[in-house]
């Protein structure tokens, strides 16, 4: 779908976003957290795409597949954006290329797992 036509409403207002990460570069995430408003439940870093990319892909962690595989659900972000969606991520965001992290459904609190081998599931 062309992006101009394409509009999206935003769980979080420009307003509210504030400087909490800036400097990171970009990053991409589903509509599950910026439209949606769910938290981050799944992130890795992988090699950057460009160099703007900060390599960060992040998603609420319960999308299926045919999800993850359409563009559409998808966006560029910068980093500082889904800070602000989620506070949780910030102490994560310098660990280097090739970590991931998802978050343990008891507690909340991120915990490091492997990296994903393939990233098809990525924009």
């Amino acid at each position: 779908m062309d992006p101009e036509t394409r509009r999206r409403s935003f769980f979080l207002p420009f307003e509210a976003i504030r400087p909490l990460a800036p400097g990171r570069g970009l990053s991409f995430a589903t509509d599950r957290i910026t439209v949606d408003g769910h938290p981050v439940g799944y992130m890795y870093r992988q090699k950057p795409d460009h160099p703007n990319d900060s390599g960060w892909r992040f998603m609420a962690g319960d999308e299926p597949s045919e999800y993850l595989n359409d563009p559409d659900n998808w966006a560029l972000y910068d980093v500082n954006i889904i800070a602000n969606y989620d506070r949780d991520t910030i102490p994560f965001l310098d660990v280097p290329i090739g970590t991931a992290y998802e978050r343990h459904p008891e507690g909340g609190r991120f915990r490091s797992v492997s990296f994903p081998e393939e990233t098809d599931d990525s924009p």
